[in-house]
């Protein structure tokens, strides 16, 4: 098996996840080249292969009961037999040349480690038009139609256009060693979603670890997905509570990976720091200020959990 496709998911929406599955039935690369892997992360009924269902040769579904993004693509890494890995949300329609591009650009780059594309929107409804500051909360992004590629190393800063989540591509030996490192720390598993948690460093933890062991980083425009986002996810309450966990999350990925440019405070300064900021942004004044206060109230929380317990 030369590709896996994992997706990780939990009680997925029927439409959603049905338009996610025909886009990988719509595939240009032969069925015999890829498997499909659904991880079920507690659905509730839990998931079942309809007879009818797109891809049905090559699927599987596999049950992770231990909640969480993170354990449930660690279950994708472990079943999977693909020699590169792409993790696919439940909410992803992936163009019809995605797969065969990936094998393309890992074959013909021996030192590509991780790889992704432009993720572009399609909304359920149309978007006040301040929604569009907070893009990448998203995980959309579009880094143009030349790509882009760095080379890995200890140490090095994040790539600006390293890939998300969404369509994620890496490598099996690196996913193999990011799978290792976390069963040396296991903590790091708390870096992405669980239930209603909001955390999102999951991924950022993943390719850091294949750039800092010096497996390049790839962004490639024929690597194109669309994100299909519900209404639902365009209010500023919920874009609020994302930029809050993904700002905490990606503190302790940067603290991590030794790029952390914010010392550890206190957590009983957090509240004070908060309200200075609440002030310093008027967050009450739109949703974008109050988003972005959102944000740096993430950050400080994320700042001091890098505190020692006995100094809090």
């Amino acid at each position: 098996m030369r590709l896996s496709v994992i997706i990780p998911t939990r009680n997925p929406h029927p439409h959603r996840f049905a338009r996610t599955l025909a886009g990988l039935a719509a595939q240009t690369l032969n069925s015999s080249e890829w498997e499909l892997l659904i991880v079920d992360n507690g659905s509730d009924p839990a998931l079942q292969l309809p007879i009818d269902s797109p891809c049905r040769d090559n699927l599987r579904i596999v049950h992770e009961p231990v909640a969480g993004l993170t354990p449930a693509r660690l279950r994708g890494i472990r079943e999977s037999g693909g020699e590169v890995l792409v993790f696919v949300d439940d909410d992803n329609v992936l163009a019809a040349g995605f797969l065969a591009a990936v094998l393309e650009r890992f074959s013909t780059s021996p030192n590509l480690a991780v790889a992704g594309g432009p993720v572009r929107p399609e909304f359920e409804i149309q978007p006040p038009t301040w929604v569009h500051e907070f893009r990448d909360l998203l995980a959309l992004h579009d880094h143009g139609d030349v790509p882009l590629v760095t080379a890995g190393g200890a140490g090095l800063p994040w790539p600006a256009f390293s890939p998300v989540g969404a369509g994620l591509c890496i490598r099996r030996s690196h996913a193999i060693a990011y799978a290792d490192s976390l069963a040396l720390q296991p903590e790091r598993r708390s870096l992405d979603r669980r239930g209603g948690e909001l955390t999102s460093g999951g991924d950022n933890d993943m390719v850091f670890t294949a750039f800092h062991a010096g497996g390049d980083v790839g962004y490639f425009p024929e690597l194109a997905l669309v994100h299909l986002i519900p209404a639902g996810r365009i209010n500023a309450g919920y874009l609020a509570r994302l930029n809050q966990g993904i700002q905490r999350s990606w503190v302790r990925v940067l603290d991590l990976h030794g790029q952390n440019p914010w010392r550890p405070i206190p957590g009983w300064s957090v509240p004070l720091r908060s309200a200075r900021a609440w002030l310093r942004t008027q967050a009450w004044r739109s949703p974008s200020r109050y988003i972005r206060w959102r944000g740096l109230h993430g950050r400080f929380l994320g700042q001091s959990d890098l505190t020692p317990p006995s100094l809090k």
